[in-house]
């Protein structure tokens, strides 16, 4: 499981650069400056796309909602990103994490202050609801910007317990308190909504894009009241794991985080002195007195989350569909073909018999129709494909999808990307993230991954492409770079096969997918 766990989260987060975020200085008039809502700010220009980074979007004190972020005088530098959010991973240091200063939103665009109204972009980054930061190479949004004449923005916002601790139990100020984390989101909306026209930006055509935890905020925005109108079209990509949290289970959460420090509840206060790693450790005692221990390959998410509460989130997302205040938002979800798996790629001479012993243990005296059912979906298989494909994602993205489909109109497009990676050191096929340099139009930035190829590039043009006609339009039809994309239903199951020849495919693994996960 630690060898999973360690794929999962460099496939959510990458090495980044965090430099020192924004700087009040005076201009010099050669660097472009564009005035918000909180005072004007200088970024950069760098291959016909103008960037700004670490803008401040909003302040808060720990467990509140966010507020406005103190103004400004002056031109504030945005040039390099802000710090992180708070949390315990080798690579983000403590140095470049800071718990006051981390709610910021960079920019790309072509244009500033050029009337000009480009559809908007906004980015969630992955790492579940835990770890991560918009600060990753391969999530820059210089080449989508350039490409689609888009603009693109990401965000940091709290994660883990500063984000998701209910203390909703401990009195009125704190009712929030289970979902801060995802109000500071609705909150970078905000921002976009008051100032991405001085980017170039139109604030009513707006899509939400996220892959894997950031695939789950994107569900979870769906639901909630407060990011109503804020955002106009939806992507997820990988992020239909459920999250199990009711305000039950958070609370009983937040008091045993509560306990273990020795605290009362009518003295919660006292949690504002405590220091963040001996926040993470009551954390971490308390999750596993309240919920024991995760099992691998669960489809449920357990811990600091965000927890339904009918006011700021109405249900849970991909439960399994989502809540009605987003039935008109169109929306494209997919998965890769081995995501988060151990595969078998790396086994080069494993034979037929030993991948049956394999799924033996698992499958029993269902192994034989496990393979045929396989073979019926890839003919061409390999006893190492058997033993690879993803479990999790794949049947929860078609069972979002058929009821997405079934409780609203809005236009529904289902994507699987089936490229496996060319590159030796990977050995994970299609792995949890692949789909995101892909996606972004930034192979070059994660080569180790993609392999800086003829054949990368050119799946990753016809991805960008389709992404940045559906921020555009809402559809990711491209005519002459894919084949005809059709809406999805139960019906069809139209699926759009992402190799390197593309195809359209109808319910070609729904028989296989159930096999492996039955409806519940």
């Amino acid at each position: 499981m630690k060898q999973v766990g360690n794929i999962f989260f460099f496939s959510l987060i990458t090495l980044g650069i965090i430099m020192t975020g924004c700087k009040s200085k005076t201009n010099n008039n050669q660097e472009p400056v564009v005035k918000t809502s909180f005072g004007k700010i200088s970024g950069s220009f760098n291959n016909g796309v103008y960037s700004f980074k670490g803008i401040p979007y909003a302040k808060a004190e720990r467990f509140m909602p966010p507020q406005d972020p103190d103004a400004w005088n002056g031109i504030r530098e945005c040039k390099e990103f802000g710090p992180v959010a708070r949390q315990i991973v080798p690579w983000y240091p403590d140095s470049i994490q800071n718990e006051k200063e981390l709610f910021s939103v960079n920019v790309w665009t072509q244009g500033i202050n050029d009337g000009k109204k480009r559809p908007v972009m906004l980015w969630l980054h992955g790492g579940g609801f835990h770890v991560g930061a918009s600060n990753d190479p391969m999530t820059y949004g210089e080449a989508l910007a350039k490409k689609g004449d888009i603009v693109v923005v990401s965000v940091n916002h709290r994660l883990n317990i500063l984000g998701f601790l209910d203390l909703s139990a401990c009195g009125e100020k704190y009712a929030q308190s289970a979902n801060v984390g995802m109000l500071d989101i609705v909150k970078a909306l905000e921002w976009i909504k008051k100032n991405i026209n001085q980017f170039g930006g139109n604030p009513s055509d707006v899509t939400i894009v996220g892959e894997s935890g950031g695939g789950g905020k994107v569900g979870t925005l769906m639901c909630m009241p407060a990011a109503k109108g804020l955002f106009h079209k939806a992507i997820i990509q990988s992020g239909t794991l459920i999250n199990a949290m009711t305000k039950e289970k958070s609370q009983a959460l937040g008091l045993a985080v509560l306990d273990c420090l020795n605290i009362k509840p009518d003295d919660v206060e006292k949690l504002d002195t405590i220091s963040y790693h001996a926040l993470v450790k009551a954390g971490n005692t308390a999750i596993a007195k309240v919920f024991g221990e995760r099992k691998p390959n669960s489809s449920t998410m357990i811990g600091f989350a965000p927890s339904v509460d009918s006011i700021v989130l109405l249900q849970q997302p991909f439960t399994p569909g989502f809540s009605d205040i987003s039935k008109n938002i169109p929306l494209l979800i997919g998965s890769t073909l081995n995501e988060m798996m151990p595969t078998a790629y790396s086994e080069k001479t494993l034979t037929m018999k030993q991948a049956k012993e394999r799924l033996a243990k698992e499958y029993g005296s269902k192994t034989d129709q496990y393979i045929s059912l396989f073979a019926k979906v890839y003919p061409d298989y390999t006893p190492q494909d058997l033993l690879s494909i993803d479990k999790v994602f794949r049947p929860y993205t078609i069972r979002t999808a058929d009821a997405r489909a079934i409780e609203t109109n809005a236009p529904l497009y289902v994507y699987l990307l089936a490229w496996k990676s060319p590159v030796d050191s990977a050995s994970k096929g299609s792995f949890h993230g692949l789909d995101i340099p892909l996606a972004f139009n930034t192979v070059d930035l994660r080569a180790d991954w993609t392999g800086n190829t003829e054949e990368a590039w050119k799946l990753s043009d016809k991805m960008s492409s389709a992404w940045i006609n559906f921020v555009k339009t809402g559809n990711p039809n491209v005519e002459g770079v894919l084949p005809k994309w059709d809406r999805y239903t139960p019906e069809n199951g139209a699926t759009m096969y992402f190799d390197n020849e593309c195809k359209i495919v109808y319910n070609h693994d729904r028989e296989l997918m159930n096999f492996i996960k039955p409806l519940e």
